[in-house]
């Protein structure tokens, strides 16, 4: 921490001298690097710039040309300001020097702080106190600089998320900091006690028009402290401090900060290796927070929304894109699957101009809040994302199967996230049935199924479908299937696959004597077929 030389003129020690300002008022905050001592008439090869002059004034005697002459070498030499010992026992001295301030005052140069000491003290105890205080104030920065690094470091070691980086730094400086990635994306912040909505409004523009420097620099009419993330070349962010903190030092210390803040965050990512996972990263973390509250404020969610790049809407609505897992469930196959869904859902997005907030919901499951340009543009604005992520989906040898269900549109975005659950379960429901022509699904689509789908883990209903199919083995089960899906109609059964009428009949009529009920009665085949679905039902995953 430096010491300003209106510190050193507040000393006890200073004070005794009866200090009197007689220039440079205005500039009394400049940092005093070190104090010299000296008597001599040119001082320009003995100082480096920042120094406190003692001197009693003999370099000038009693001289008004002398003493500008004096002044303004120091002014040249940089010095941080000069105080001259003249007791009252000195008057032509001190009109001299007076007289000397003003000239060099009058001749338009920068202030330069004299001080004129009307009683004497000793210097030496004055450089004592003052340098202790310098070396104090060097040693705290050390110890800070110290204190940071190890911070730093032990996040780093820890492989630390990238929120717990930007909280650690806000946390440090005691302000709000802002991490946006090349796109001004913000994909992670820390408010520290200012509103969300007030450190992120209308952010994207903001940040476009503060330039991006490749090292830590102030810029922009907003004054934003920022630093570059990333390594050489790579850079894919920056760290903003909105706004510099009061006075040099702290404005070093900030930038201190920053700089290692920017290190271990560079240092994460090297470690993910995954350009696009921060952004998604962000975007999921506030979809959960959406989903788990309903007193999320309305203002701040889309305030931060919009930061991530969600444009503001009449209407919000909530999708949700089922995975098919295939032959099996391996969650490292499911992760890259979701990844990929993911990286063609934001090129559709960005081919049709639309704007939404997707993540991972959970295993096999991708979460969308679309912004809707109007209400009833929604199924065209559906069909025309649904349809070009299927023939990006079903293009290649690594072909993507998903199914999608779809909420109801909402006014407030929260209220659509509220909405992401029904349309999970739409969408895992409409994962069972037959192929169709439907590019996604509404509750209205899947009716009794998705009611079935939701008792799907009751006992009682686990009971009953184990009662009204036990006797049967697998063959029995596929053909009674087959009978139900064609309305009980043994004709068109036996039309669509079985060789012969009377083998057919045969077949049913020692399936009916296993069930023991009669397939021609309505009523069995309606609690055979609510069995039969429940079965069907019960490989879903569970819900959650």
């Amino acid at each position: 921490m430096s010491l300003q030389l209106s510190t050193v003129l507040d000393l006890d020690v200073v004070r005794a001298g009866e200090p009197e300002i007689l220039a440079g008022q205005d500039a009394l905050d400049v940092p005093v690097r070190w104090v010299h001592v000296a008597e001599l008439r040119s001082l320009a090869d003995l100082l480096e710039g920042g120094e406190l002059v003692l001197t009693t004034g003999l370099a000038f005697g009693e001289s008004a040309d002398q003493a500008a002459e004096y002044l303004a070498g120091l002014q040249a030499a940089g010095v941080a300001g000069v105080v001259v010992e003249i007791p009252a026992d000195r008057p032509e001295a001190a009109a001299a020097l007076a007289s000397g301030a003003r000239r060099v005052l009058a001749e338009g140069r920068q202030a330069l702080p004299v001080i004129r000491l009307r009683r004497t003290v000793r210097f030496v105890e004055v450089t004592e106190v003052v340098h202790r205080r310098i070396v104090a104030g060097q040693l705290e920065q050390v110890e800070k600089a110290r204190q940071v690094h190890e911070v730093f470091t032990m996040l780093s070691l820890e492989s630390a998320e990238v929120q717990e980086i930007v909280d650690r730094t806000a946390e440090l400086l005691g302000a709000p900091v802002v991490l946006e990635d090349s796109s001004h994306l913000v994909v992670a912040f820390a408010a520290a006690g200012r509103p969300a909505q007030e450190l992120l409004r209308d952010w994207q523009r903001r940040s476009r028009a503060v330039h991006a420097y490749p090292e830590t620099k102030v810029a922009g009419d907003e004054h934003w402290l920022q630093t570059p993330v990333g390594l050489g070349g790579s850079q894919w962010g920056r760290l903003v401090l909105p706004g510099v903190p009061d006075g040099p030092a702290a404005a070093s210390e900030a930038s201190m900060v920053l700089e290692r803040a920017g290190q271990a965050l560079s240092i994460n990512r090297l470690a993910e290796r995954d350009q696009a996972g921060l952004a998604q990263q962000a975007q999921a973390g506030l979809i959960h927070e959406l989903r788990g509250t309903r007193t999320q404020d309305e203002e701040e969610a889309l305030t931060r929304a919009s930061a991530l790049g969600l444009k503001p809407s009449p209407a919000y609505l909530p999708l949700v894109l089922h995975l098919d897992s295939g032959s099996g469930k391996d969650p490292m196959s499911m992760q890259r699957k979701e990844r990929a869904l993911l990286e063609m859902l934001e090129a559709v997005l960005a081919a049709t101009r639309n704007s939404a907030l997707a993540a991972a919901l959970q295993t096999g499951q991708v979460a969308v809040l679309l912004a809707l340009p109007a209400r009833m543009l929604e199924d065209g604005l559906l069909e025309r994302i649904c349809g070009d992520l299927a023939a990006r989906t079903s293009a290649g040898a690594g072909e993507l199967r998903w199914t999608a269900g779809v909420g109801r549109a909402r006014s407030r975005l929260s209220d659509a996230a509220a909405g992401l659950d029904e349309a999970a379960h739409v969408a895992q429901t409409a994962g069972t049935l037959s192929a169709g022509a439907n590019r996604y699904f509404r509750s209205t689509d899947v009716r009794l199924r998705g009611l079935l789908a939701l008792l799907r883990e009751d006992p009682r209903a686990v009971s009953f479908a184990e009662a009204e199919l036990r006797g049967i083995d697998a063959p029995d089960l596929a053909l009674l299937e087959r009978f139900l899906e064609c309305g009980g109609n043994k004709t068109a059964l036996a039309r669509s696959g079985y060789l012969s009428r009377p083998t057919l009949y045969a077949r049913l009529q020692k399936l009916e004597s296993r069930l023991g009920v009669s397939l021609d009665d309505p009523e069995s085949r309606t609690s055979l077929h609510v069995a039969v679905l429940l079965r069907q039902l019960q490989s879903l995953s569970p819900a959650g």
